[in-house]
């Protein structure tokens, strides 16, 4: 089997500035390629993006079966939280926008979470570095796909934070309270391998056979495909993780980093240059001036939203 795509339905043909929709109308699977600007993480403006996707899947429900997610970028997956906006932040010491920031993540992880209830089965391919939120961002999907060279893990508490958008729920889930003992504490980084024995990945392969994986997870699914969205509906019930709980999470997670030291910023700061650079991106002047306008556009799209529940409340 050779999955083949075009463009996306008209219902999800939108434009996107760091998305990359496409579609396979035989499979009904929508094909999203991620490559976020000057840094590959999750930007507030990346963020949007991935939501309004994700928000067209549940307004045409029964469209999608099958939704896949991979990078763009060579060597990056995603490098996580938004280190550059925290920086800007803490040194304001604006807890309300850091929570803004931590929700809307956790908006997004818990559609993931919810996925089997829209019948979307997700799955999502790993080719590169994944560290802290990027991690986080996987643990969610049906199915994790690694390609051997791929490495992962959570580096926040070097620099005296933890990840705070789902990494102990999916992890202890996953893999069971040690594993996440191990990773969250050490912020060590743990090869495909290493992590597939840890049960953190379903299913390693060499690099570039991560497509021919796709098409067999699918083709896998597909047999069997009602069975599997029940089983994995019930999968939620025995194992819960509650939107409540994330949420008193990333509240903590918002607090904790008022306190992050001048060294523990210094070395934020050294990690978003580090990564600007290996994705080719901007210098860092304009990298804070990007962030200032996202985190401006996150808020009027938060005045909005309220507006507009007010209205119809």
């Amino acid at each position: 089997m050779t999955v083949e795509y075009g463009p996306p339905p008209a219902a999800l043909a939108r434009h996107y500035r760091f998305l990359r929709l496409s579609w396979n109308e035989s499979l009904r699977l929508l094909r999203v390629r991620t490559c976020v600007t000057p840094i590959q993480c999750f930007s507030l403006a990346g963020i949007s993006e991935m939501q309004r996707v994700l928000d067209d899947i549940s307004a045409n429900p029964g469209l999608i079966k099958h939704l896949v997610v991979s990078s763009d970028v060579a060597g990056v997956f995603n490098f996580g939280g938004d280190l550059a906006l925290f920086v800007l932040l803490v040194r304001a010491q604006d807890v309300d926008s850091l929570r803004l920031y931590g929700r809307r993540c956790i908006q997004m992880v818990w559609w993931l979470e919810e996925a089997a209830l829209r019948n979307v089965h997700t799955i999502v391919l790993v080719q590169g570095d994944t560290l802290g939120g990027g991690l986080e961002s996987v643990m969610p999907f049906h199915k994790v796909i690694f390609e051997r060279s791929a490495q992962a893990g959570f580096p926040e508490v070097l620099f005296n934070l933890f990840p705070g958008m789902g990494a102990w729920n999916f992890t202890v889930r996953k893999a069971g309270f040690a594993v996440a003992n191990e990773m969250i504490l050490s912020g060590r980084l743990y090869s495909a391998d290493q992590l597939f024995r840890r049960s953190m990945v379903d299913l390693v392969v060499d690099d570039g056979a991560g497509e021919s994986a796709i098409e067999y997870v699918i083709h896998s699914v597909d047999t069997k495909f009602r069975g599997t969205m029940a089983a994995l509906r019930a999968q939620r019930l025995a194992s819960p993780i509650s939107l409540k709980n994330l949420e008193d999470i990333v509240d903590l997670w918002a607090e904790s980093a008022l306190g992050l030291t001048n060294r523990d910023l210094r070395l934020m700061e050294r990690l978003a240059r580090a990564q600007v650079k290996k994705v080719g991106g901007g210098s860092e002047g304009a990298v804070e001036e990007i962030k200032r306008i996202e985190l401006d556009t996150a808020w009027g799209e938060e005045r909005t939203g309220i507006t507009e529940w007010t209205a119809l409340s």
